[in-house]
């Protein structure tokens, strides 16, 4: 399985992590929030919406368009953080959590 094949399947798990833990369902930011020049967009949108809009939507591109892996991901630290933050059952962080490791793993080390 290429590596492009592998994080596509991540992003199913990611995906399927944060509807389990009702993080999924989250209104589309709006066009400006995109412009953002924070890490996560965090002045303009919630962690999730990033997740799905920036982070699941760029990386989908990249396997679309067959391109090469960025040099570096560390996403799953912020994500921990945020859920710790926000109380999200510990159930819930553990599994978005590795679902993310996976995801920051598979594009680091390729």
């Amino acid at each position: 399985m290429s590596v492009h094949q592998q994080l596509q399947t991540a992003l199913l798990e990611l995906e399927a992590a944060m509807k389990a833990a009702n993080l999924w369902r989250t209104p589309t930011p709006d066009a400006a929030a995109f412009a953002s020049q924070q890490p996560f967009c965090i002045d303009t949108m919630s962690l999730p919406q990033w997740v799905r809009y920036v982070f699941v939507a760029r990386l989908n591109a990249l396997i679309d368009a067959g391109a090469a892996m960025p040099a570096k991901c560390e996403v799953a630290p912020a994500v921990a953080a945020y859920l710790m933050q926000e109380k999200v059952r510990a159930s819930d962080q553990l599994l978005v959590v590795k679902a993310v490791e996976r995801v920051d793993k598979l594009v680091t080390e390729n």
